[in-house]
């Protein structure tokens, strides 16, 4: 039975982080179209940049209401993240399939966000449920599926302008080929809860729970630096190459982006492999430590050598997301075991809803502080992440975490 359940999860593992990974191409496929849309659909830079903001607006709309509905609890989570990536392939497909101008487009967008609030938190809960004391590893495989695809559309951009329509149309089948491997390859895991009945007291139970309301604040102090920095990163490094009189500045711009945010897919998996051996809130402290520090440095070298400037934002784009997966894992372990998918959900709502600050908040420290500059205000985030981790660290939950009592 051992051998049967060991073998199961590495299925599930493989089959999901691929689920994940092609549902979640729905996100950042306007990333890829937006340049060519800007000409053919006269865009400003304002409405272009709603492209990607209407799905992270949705996403958040739609995690809001699967939390207070408890989707995630009542209702089987293969079926649920089959179902919501199957209605945000649909979505997704009819803007490449009719759309002709912008507001139908961003319609279109933001229903797809809501779709895909019922893909990435529904997978960590399945995940959780065929994992335990490699928890950690198994949603950081998870983490890292996520962070490969956001990477995806500056690799694309390099190549050129394809037909955006074809490109959009190719996201929507991804998306249909992870409903279908999760529906048909992944099965309900050894430590999943049964389904449960709607209760609209059980996000308030979460946040009153001490050790999930620290996790929560160390996942908001992460959020807040890592999507304005995978946001703006392309534009700094471009302006950083053109500034340093770099040869085909905009194309090498493009291929670090995929570079410096990729990795931290690597970092991910990295992370959890040890978060699982010497404990989520040490790993978690020591990247936030890391990576908030290099949003103090990073703009001292915009201008300068270009092979040290992308070194340096290598390292970053690394530890970044080397903590994600753990503040989640840590909701896992603390939260109601019967109500684990609406904590979860929750929790990704509220960090998304702050990205949505910092990603605007960015282009005015450029404009006040300059490129140099820009990024430091992102310290701010992993510091106070830092002072939630550590008092979680110090609790009497942290028995509840896994790796830790190890230490």
């Amino acid at each position: 039975m051992s051998t049967n359940i060991t073998t199961g999860k590495w299925r599930v593992l493989i089959a999901l982080a691929s689920a994940e990974l092609l549902g979640l191409t729905l996100w950042f496929s306007a990333s890829a179209i937006t340049p060519v849309l800007i000409v053919e659909w006269h865009l400003d830079s304002g409405l272009a940049s709603w492209l990607t903001m209407s799905v992270q607006l949705g996403f958040v709309v739609g995690t809001l209401i699967s939390a207070f509905c408890n989707l995630p609890d009542i209702l089987n989570t293969r079926h649920l993240f089959a179902t919501c990536a199957l209605l945000g392939a649909a979505a997704n497909g009819a803007i490449g399939l009719w759309v002709e101008s912008i507001y139908p487009a961003l319609f279109l967008r933001l229903l797809t966000g809501i779709f895909l609030a019922g893909v990435y938190p529904p997978g960590m809960k399945i995940m959780a449920g065929w994992f335990k004391a490699d928890r950690g590893m198994a949603i950081g495989v998870l983490v890292g599926a996520l962070t490969i695809g956001s990477a995806t559309p500056h690799l694309l951009s390099i190549f050129g302008d394809a037909d955006w329509r074809a490109l959009m149309l190719m996201a929507s089948l991804c998306s249909v080929l992870a409903s279908l491997i999760c529906l048909f390859l992944v099965k309900d895991g050894p430590y999943q809860e049964k389904s449960v009945h709607f209760d609209w007291r059980a996000c308030g139970r979460a946040f009153a729970n001490r050790g999930v309301r620290l996790a929560n604040f160390g996942y908001l102090g992460h959020q807040w630096e890592l999507y304005a920095a995978w946001t703006w990163i392309p534009l700094f490094l471009a302006q950083s190459f053109h500034s340093a009189d770099l040869a085909e500045a905009s194309r090498s711009a493009a291929l670090c982006s995929f570079a410096v945010i990729g990795i931290g897919g690597l970092g991910s998996v990295l992370g959890g492999i040890l978060a699982d051996r010497y404990g989520r809130t040490l790993i978690a402290i020591i990247s936030m430590a890391i990576s908030g520090s290099a949003c103090l440095v990073v703009g001292l070298l915009f201008g300068g050598n270009p092979y040290l400037l992308v070194g340096f934002c290598l390292a970053w784009g690394f530890f970044i997301v080397a903590d994600s997966a753990q503040f989640s894992t840590c909701i896992t372990e603390l939260s109601e075991p019967a109500y684990l998918g609406t904590a979860l959900t929750m929790q990704t709502c509220i960090g998304f809803l702050l990205t949505l600050i910092t990603i605007r908040l960015v282009p005015y420290w450029v404009e006040i502080l300059g490129w140099r500059w820009a990024f430091a205000p992102l310290a701010l985030g992993p510091a106070l992440g830092i002072i939630a981790m550590y008092s979680l660290r110090q609790s009497p939950a942290i028995a509840k975490i896994g790796g830790e009592r190890t230490i």
